[in-house]
């Protein structure tokens, strides 16, 4: 085993340790509440804190795991979102298809909608009175964090800030063929050249928790009901 294949194994097995800790977490979770469901942009989502930051009481579980694949969704999907049994519903998935460089952004986006309407089709079925909002895919910082020598197509792939947009005005056509609510939480997080502000990023993709601080003021007013 190289060390490629050996890191995408403890990867792998990193995943499954969180799905199965999701799976405990479900039996004791209060149900009826929030959620918010995806891959590694939203398990790090900084939850408790930012709530209490925002002078917001709810309950939202985060099933979000890092790495996951829309593919990854639908194979745990008791996990990630039956399992709470939830009354909403905040969903960030499909960027990790979407960057994928072994093939075009064109056919991974295809590839990622697919699965996202297959996701929402499952989630209207079982849980029908459960209110569902899409979140859009964050900008990037394609410049200022990138490591001296490092390729950006290596680190990014086909995610960055021309493609984003694209996925974006898709998804959101999702959710109104699905009858479902997409939400641009990136108000605040661009600077003036469009991307993701240095200040507010790990590595050009990821978040600090100043970063999130944005999001969640701007999710401030569907969680509360008041705009």
């Amino acid at each position: 085993m190289n060390e490629e294949e050996l890191r995408k194994k403890i990867g792998r097995e990193e995943q499954m340790e969180k799905i199965d800790k999701y799976r405990i977490l479900n039996t004791i979770a209060k149900k009826g509440q929030i959620l918010f469901t995806g891959s590694s942009l939203m398990e790090q989502f900084p939850v408790a804190e930012l709530l209490e930051d925002a002078g917001i009481d709810a309950v939202i579980y985060n099933r979000g795991v890092s790495g996951f694949t829309t593919d990854d969704m639908l194979q745990f999907m008791d996990e990630q979102i039956f399992g709470t049994e939830p009354s909403e519903i905040y969903i960030n998935i499909g960027t990790n298809d979407i960057a994928n460089p072994e093939s075009t952004f064109e056919k991974n986006l295809q590839k990622t909608l697919t699965n996202y309407e297959n996701i929402l089709t499952q989630i209207k079925t079982r849980l029908p009175q459960t209110r569902v909002r899409m979140m859009a895919y964050y900008p990037v910082n394609e410049t200022d964090k990138i490591p001296a020598g490092g390729d950006p197509r290596a680190m990014f792939g086909n995610r960055n800030n021309r493609n984003l947009p694209v996925a974006n005005e898709a998804v959101r056509k999702l959710a109104e063929k699905m009858g479902y609510e997409y939400i641009d939480v990136n108000d605040g997080l661009t600077d003036a050249r469009g991307m993701l502000r240095a200040e507010f990023t790990v590595e050009g993709i990821h978040m600090y928790a100043n970063g999130y601080r944005v999001v969640m003021q701007n999710l401030k007013p569907y969680l509360t009901g008041v705009k």
